[in-house]
């Protein structure tokens, strides 16, 4: 054991000179597969190669992390430097939406997309003040550990679990997802088929180390990801400006996408009616919702369980709060750097695309019409005939922007493609999308298994389980979990994407207060607590289902008129919805997968915590006064844990 421990403070040590190589040899590896392509390797050939290299890169780290000691499996030991655990964070944070879906919303929102930047932002400011640091000094495995021990029992701990796992299953599956759409597309397999071969990779990052393999797995693929998000953007900015700071050039490409808006409805290539300037706010939110998405992700942020986790592996509390301030800046990177993205990206697409002759397209875009991704005059550009014979249905021989529908997760994607990059570069995005669905798929999964395996299995059912089968749990546990997102990503549900939105809500409903009263005030009680979880998680459920799925019972079903349909007639009214759902719905999922529903106080069902957090409070203190008060010495802790030093408050047998 002191030969292990000696050698895990020994790598630690050195951690700036290993991933200073590892960026080193990937930077080469991404010069060398460049040299293969100028002599005529084909691109399928070099898909491969960026795919199954960071694949395997990530597999490596995972299985020479293997653990078999249960603090290392849960918490990577809690010496894991705050520099280091700010990269991973920010690698566990940056998922597929962020990645890929980020820029794109921002690409179709234009203005109201910055809801989504400022939100997710700022909840790493609401962790570092209410919430992780006093964690840290709580020295838990996991969230639900501390619900139990600070309002008593298993009842609070097993709601905690329900609202964790209710919260990382669906955004799980949507990395999954996410890892199948890339690797079908840069390996040209079936998408059912490419889910589960990105499976793999996640599953050897994180089942046999558990988070410490998840740790340093995170940090190489922030590396990756960040590198391969700003390369396009600062070549761009480069080519057209002369600045390779594409954060400070972003506002002269807006200036000729106004410019290219005018000209393309003088053009009669779009219309005012269909074509909403991409810097004029509230087109798609209204203020209520713009403001309410930016309060919802900033509490939901500091709500999910996958993020809290990653503060309980520092080596101190000090340490913890400096990680998140580390996070933020990791995160700032790419969250800065996405209006930028997007500001290319459409000035691409209005150059190279809109008005271009239909017969002229490019073949790259066929590629993704035949994932169903982009359409061209209402129908999949599969191929060339297809798009000729739609157009010719609807009376053009040229790409008018209401003919032109492309979904938002392949505007990062494809965006060197559509730029006429040379294909490393879009590979190299593969490997970058790869990487951040990847991150956040192994942090969400060790959150499931770990809440399932540590507090229901080794907490609730069999207190006296060796350290050898509750590894075993939690590994089995992980492949299950692993493997129902999978087939759940594999039948491409069209709800995936605004569901991840939902689960900020949800975190926000039903972890947030009990979270914050636990810490911040003595008198919360057992009974409020558990009264405070399930009517704010409850009532969010409730508004997030029936806005969705039973707009008849007493809350409203609306879409987003705002919105252009492919013809450039507004989005259909609720009763046509209801009539022909299919059309509606596939066109909403298509162009537009956060568009949601509103209902009470026309509030967007995406800001459901909005109306369930509130709840949660108010039980919490109500029912908190009504009964006994708590303990003098879980006062007492209450005070400990909001101290910035002193002894961990909880310790776990190992």
């Amino acid at each position: 054991m002191a030969t292990q421990t000696s050698g895990a403070d020994d790598f630690i040590k050195n951690l700036g000179k290993i991933y200073g190589l590892y960026t080193g040899g990937f930077l080469a590896f991404v010069i060398l597969v460049a040299i293969l392509e100028q002599v005529g390797v084909p691109n399928k050939i070099l898909g491969y190669l960026f795919v199954f290299f960071t694949i395997a890169v990530y597999a490596i780290i995972g299985v020479l992390s293997r653990t078999a000691q249960v603090s290392e499996y849960y918490v990577a030991g809690r010496r894991v430097p705050a520099f280091y655990n700010g990269m991973a964070t920010g690698a566990d944070w940056m998922s597929a939406a962020s990645f890929v879906g980020m820029a794109g919303t921002l690409f179709l929102l234009g203005y109201d997309g910055l809801a989504w930047v400022l939100g997710w932002t700022g909840g790493y400011v609401l962790v570092s003040v209410l919430v992780g640091p006093y964690l840290r000094k709580f020295g838990a495995y996991t969230v639900p550990d501390f619900m139990s021990f600070r309002f008593g029992g298993n009842f609070a701990r097993f709601l905690a679990v329900i609202v964790l796992v209710c919260c990382s299953f669906t955004y799980v599956t949507a990395q999954i997802f996410g890892t199948g759409l890339i690797a079908s597309r840069f390996l040209g397999m079936n998408f059912e088929v490419a889910v589960f071969v990105g499976l793999v990779g996640i599953l050897l990052c994180s089942m046999l180390g558990g988070m410490r393999a998840v740790t340093w797995t995170q940090i190489a693929q922030y590396i990756v990801l960040i590198v391969a998000y700003l390369t396009p953007i600062v070549i761009l900015s480069t080519k057209k400006y002369g600045i390779p700071i594409p954060e400070l050039t972003y506002g002269q490409a807006i200036a000729e996408i106004t410019a290219r808006e005018q000209q393309m409805i003088q053009q009669g290539l779009a219309t005012a009616a269909n074509l909403k300037p991409h810097i004029q706010p509230w087109l798609n939110y209204t203020p209520l919702n713009f403001f309410a998405i930016i309060f919802c992700m900033m509490v939901g942020t500091a709500s999910l369980p996958h993020i809290l986790m990653r503060y309980f592996t520092t080596p101190s509390v000090r340490e913890a709060r400096q990680s998140v301030a580390w996070s933020l800046f990791f995160i700032f990177l790419l969250y800065f750097s996405a209006p930028a993205y997007a500001a290319f990206s459409k000035l691409e697409v209005y150059t190279n695309i809109i008005g271009r002759n239909v017969a002229d397209i490019r073949p790259w875009m066929f590629t993704w019409g035949e994932l169903g991704l982009i359409q061209v005059c209402g129908k999949n550009a599969a191929n060339l005939q297809a798009v000729i014979d739609a157009c010719k249905a609807v009376g053009t021989d040229v790409v008018r922007f209401q003919d032109f529908v492309i979904n938002t997760d392949v505007i990062v994607l494809s965006t060197p493609e559509i730029s006429g990059l040379p294909y490393v570069i879009s590979g190299l995005v593969a490997a970058g999308g790869l990487a951040a669905a990847l991150s956040t798929a192994d942090g969400l999964l060790l959150a499931i298994a770990n809440a399932l395996s540590h507090d229901v299995y080794y907490k609730m059912i069999d207190p006296n389980a060796p350290t050898a089968r509750r590894l075993i749990i939690a590994r089995i546990l992980l492949l299950l979990v692993a493997l129902a997102a999978a087939a759940t990503a594999a039948t491409k549900p069209a709800d995936i994407l605004a569901m991840v939105g939902w689960a900020f809500s949800l975190a926000m409903a039903g972890n947030f207060p009990a979270l914050v009263m636990g810490i911040w005030w003595k008198r919360a009680t057992t009974a409020g607590a558990i009264a405070g979880i399930i009517g704010g998680f409850g009532i969010a459920l409730f508004y997030l289902v029936c806005t969705r799925y039973f707009p008849g019972y007493g809350v409203a079903y609306f879409g987003m008129s705002a919105l252009p349909s492919p013809t450039g007639a507004p989005l259909v009214d609720v009763a046509k919805a209801m009539a022909a759902p299919n059309a509606y719905e596939t066109w909403v999922t298509l162009a537009h997968p956060l568009a949601s529903k509103v209902g009470w106080f026309g509030i967007n069902n995406i800001a459901a915590g909005l109306i369930g957090m509130p709840v949660g409070f108010l039980l919490i203190y109500v029912v908190s006064l009504m009964t006994k008060e708590p303990s003098a010495e879980m006062q007492a802790f209450v005070d400990e844990i909001r101290k910035p030093r002193g002894r961990t408050v909880l310790v776990e047998k190992d």
